[in-house]
């Protein structure tokens, strides 16, 4: 048996204890559709336990013979590698990037582990409490305060139409225009408006496209396509 593990029931113990709130993490990325869900969690937290319960035991047996090994070796190679799957879970859409709340619940879960791992049930059971709040609780909090968010307004007229009067109508709105890009075609004689527009607002973003897309439709230029997509 081994000499600093007198109880193997302990080392059980902070295994499950790992496992057990790495999943709750995991059940609430599940619950949201997320690839890593609450397997992948589990697993994470789970592995980074063991892999702090080794290098302590290694650390403690091979201290027990004479030889210098540093505890910390082991565990400090799951910071690092726990990088490699939170980038794997990163996906950019275009301008747009998601995943990066999950890849930050792997690297939670692997800390958790971690704590478990090193018997600092506290530390675990608190840190996954905080993610839990933040993860389900600080989500609904966004509706409370207005944020910056930034799309692209796409619009297709006939040449004639100036591209200032489809700022001032955009400008109606209390929307800030940033960029201005044209792209006339002669040999379809349609003129494409692209406006880099900043938007700050409560709540749902797009909720506000309902509005400037409706007041461009009932403004007195002739209208032949209308695009709205994030910047």
């Amino acid at each position: 048996m081994d000499i600093f593990f007198a109880n193997y029931g302990e080392i059980m113990l902070r295994i499950a204890i790992a496992s057990l709130l790495g999943g709750l993490i995991g059940l609430e990325r599940d619950m949201h559709g997320r690839a890593a869900g609450l397997r992948t969690h589990l697993l994470v937290s789970m592995g980074s336990a063991v892999f702090t319960i080794l290098s302590e035991i290694i650390s403690r047996n091979a201290n027990a013979t004479g030889f210098q090994a540093d505890p910390g070796r082991i565990a400090a190679q799951v910071v690092a590698g726990i990088g490699f799957l939170g980038a794997g879970v990163i996906i950019k859409e275009g301008a747009n990037v998601r995943g990066l709340t999950t890849a930050a619940c792997l690297w939670g879960a692997a800390a958790i582990g971690m704590a478990a791992g090193y018997g600092h049930y506290e530390i675990a059971v608190f840190t996954t409490a905080i993610a839990l709040v933040s993860l389900v609780f600080l989500k609904f909090s966004e509706r409370l305060y207005a944020k910056d968010t930034y799309r692209v307004l796409s619009i297709r007229t006939p040449l004639e139409v100036n591209a200032t009067q489809l700022i001032e109508i955009v400008k109606s709105k209390q929307i800030t225009v940033l960029s201005c890009d044209i792209e006339k075609n002669y040999e379809t004689g349609s003129s494409l408006t692209k406006l880099s527009i900043l938007i700050r607002n409560r709540g749902v973003t797009d909720k506000l496209s309902h509005g400037i897309i409706h007041t461009l439709e009932n403004s007195s230029l002739p209208i032949k396509e209308i695009k709205w997509k994030h910047f």
